[in-house]
């Protein structure tokens, strides 16, 4: 297969992210709308407000968004594959996101329309080993290497505040994940007014609702002083899959052991989360955070 003889399609990895929100404005500036697509994998897991934000930025650039669904849940995908999902191995991601992907490309793309794919990543120069990641993956994953293209890294000056020039000059309001903490701090909340004291307006980035299985002791802090709820969502789904299956498994680790929510939830509750806001999560790639 000759993909330079194939007419080009520039798809923008898009997750509600503000980078790839801008980075597909750019490609479709540079490249015309008719030969671009906003690509969506979604989870069923995503927060409500990414939906407002996504539609708002599609009908901003004025491109359809192109959806594709798995139709499981992550939960789903962790008791279908007998394994929970950690910050080391995310297989919700593998199933929901790159599988999906991947066929969307193969399958859909090169093979019913005899379109060569180019992909477009929102990822920003702080995140270059992660572009790196991207790069390799697509050059040996699929059929017949893949072009990805990163202009955040490429083409911009490192300061580009791509969170600013969306709220300011598009006039569209950020996912509320970025700026949770803010938005109940006005509201008298007194857990976010300790992550704003402290500098955090929300989470660091917007996929699954705050229940990432890639988040660590400081995603989960956060995840219970904002959203309790949603916390104890993902412990007893965490405890479900350990009932299950009769294994000793956690999202989290502690001396290279598992360490459950529940057990997490006890601590927060008795020596307060404001200790684990400085407990920085390990910085590992997920294919959630690529876009």
């Amino acid at each position: 297969m000759d993909g330079t003889k194939k007419r080009k399609v520039h798809v923008a990895m898009f997750s509600g992210g503000a980078g790839s929100a801008y980075v597909a404005h750019h490609m479709v500036q540079t490249y015309g709308k008719e030969n671009c697509v906003l690509f969506f994998t979604n989870t069923l897991w995503e927060d409500e407000d990414n939906y407002r934000f996504m539609q708002e930025v599609a009908d901003y650039i004025g491109i359809e968004i192109t959806q594709r669904i798995d139709g499981r849940t992550p939960e789903e995908v962790f008791h279908e594959t007998r394994f929970l999902g950690n910050a080391r191995l995310a297989k919700c991601s593998e199933e929901l996101k790159v599988r999906q992907t991947i066929i969307f490309l193969e399958d859909e793309l090169r093979n019913e329309q005899d379109i060569e794919p180019i992909l477009y990543f929102g990822i920003g120069p702080h995140e270059s080993h992660r572009a790196d990641n991207l790069k390799d993956f697509y050059s040996h994953f699929p059929l017949e290497p893949i072009e990805t293209r990163f202009p955040l890294i490429e083409l911009f000056r490192e300061d580009l505040d791509a969170k600013g020039i969306i709220q300011e000059e598009w006039g569209i309001k950020l996912p509320r994940m970025y700026t949770i903490a803010e938005q109940l701090a006005e509201e008298g909340n007194e857990n976010a007014e300790i992550l704003i004291k402290h500098n955090i307006k929300g989470f660091s980035h917007a996929n699954c609702a705050g229940k990432c299985v890639r988040g660590g002791f400081q995603h989960y802090a956060i995840l219970y002083a904002i959203w309790p709820e949603r916390y104890k969502e993902q412990e007893e789904m965490e405890e479900r899959f350990r009932d299950s299956f009769k294994k000793n498994v956690s999202i989290l680790k502690k001396n290279a052991g598992p360490y459950t929510l529940k057990e997490f939830r006890g601590k927060l509750e008795s020596e307060g989360f404001e200790k684990y806001l400085f407990q920085e999560d390990a910085d590992i790639p997920c294919v959630c955070s690529f876009s």
